[in-house]
């Protein structure tokens, strides 16, 4: 009989903190490398800064093109612009322009 007491004061502590240290051990591990964990939070901080990079250099070619057609909407048309766009869609060259034809 005292025997059993002391096993039982022995054993049922030692489970009771084996299974809270399992369980806090899982938890644990879920923040960790869980799908809304610390590694996941990582690599959607890395997605996000790559997007905001693509985001920069997509408004610094946009307020570049903006630029461009306002010169072609005033009232005074930029010639230089004018007649670039004109060679473009024409596909015709000034006399004084050289050209390089590649292999």
């Amino acid at each position: 009989m005292v025997i059993r007491r002391r096993v039982r004061a022995i054993v049922v502590p030692a489970v009771l903190w084996t299974v809270s240290a399992l369980v806090v051990g899982y938890f644990v591990h879920q923040a960790e490398s869980g799908s809304r964990g610390l590694e996941a939070k990582r690599a959607l901080k890395v997605e996000a800064y790559g997007l905001t990079q693509e985001l920069n250099v997509a408004k610094a070619e946009r307020a570049t093109w903006e630029h461009r057609v306002s010169l072609l909407r005033s009232e005074q048309i930029d010639r230089d612009l004018l007649e670039e766009r004109a060679r473009v869609v024409l596909g015709r060259v000034h006399a004084n322009d050289l050209v390089i034809i590649g292999p």
